[in-house]
């Protein structure tokens, strides 16, 4: 029997997308999944569209948070609660492409890799695609990470029964800091490159997000990893060159 995969869904004024993203999973090839949704205590009815889809698939489990605590503590509640030796994430905004379970899985089954990720494309908040596709590093290691990351969280699958439990620390970049505490570990992180997944881009400011991200990834550095002031600022270079290189 194929292994359960757990897939952690956190959900926040989810209403329009949330069916769209179960959508998703419904329609992947592997079968033997369990979508924990947590709604953190939505204003809209993100938690009673969620509830008529799991009385009509008791695959989709509803857990409601009955005051609003962000998403990493929506994600950790989903971890407490999954039983599953796979880890996956999807946020209630984004897509996955049907063979994007089986690729993943069987890849790390045959290889015994404790955790992998895929490349993915962007699409705008109706759901065109904006023909733009975020390309997987063919592998990643912890000391790899310390100049940014490029691992797309709504792609990672990890292998529970090899890295063993986590949960996502409190900090801005959470999924970030995630892949750091798990590869600190010893373990590498392998690329899919065929791209797996959805990335729905908000509308915003695109400066003011990267202003944003920077800020979380020298605080990262510095708070996070405890680097020094001269060591942080060499790989915030290297991260802001690669940065600059992936906008040309």
């Amino acid at each position: 029997m194929e292994p359960l995969v757990s897939i952690i869904t956190p959900a926040y004024k989810a209403e329009k997308y949330i069916e769209s993203c179960i959508d998703s999973v419904v329609a992947q090839s592997y079968r033997n999944w369990e979508l924990i949704i947590v709604d953190d205590c939505s204003p809209d009815n993100t938690a009673e569209v969620v509830k008529q889809r799991s009385d009509e698939d008791t695959r989709i489990k509803l857990i409601s948070l009955e005051k609003n605590q962000g998403v990493v503590n929506a994600r950790n509640t989903a971890l407490d609660y999954a039983s599953g030796q796979f880890i996956a994430f999807l946020d209630s905004d984004d897509l996955w492409l049907p063979e994007k379970l089986s690729v993943q899985i069987n890849a790390m089954l045959e290889n015994g890799w404790a955790m992998t990720y895929s490349s993915y494309s962007i699409i705008d908040e109706e759901g065109k695609d904006l023909a733009k596709t975020i390309e997987a590093p063919v592998s990643t290691t912890y000391r790899n990470l310390f100049r940014g990351s490029n691992i797309g969280c709504l792609t990672v699958v990890i292998n529970r029964e090899i890295t063993g439990d986590f949960k996502m620390p409190h900090i801005h970049h959470e999924d970030y800091a995630t892949w750091l505490d798990i590869l600190k570990r010893g373990y590498v992180a392998y690329g899919i490159q065929e791209s797996l997944a959805k990335y729905r881009k908000a509308t915003g400011s695109l400066s003011g997000n990267k202003l944003k991200a920077a800020s979380w990834q020298w605080n990262i550095l510095r708070e996070y990893l405890k680097f020094g002031v001269f060591k942080s600022t060499y790989y915030f270079v290297h991260y802001a060159l690669n940065g600059i290189k992936k906008s040309l």
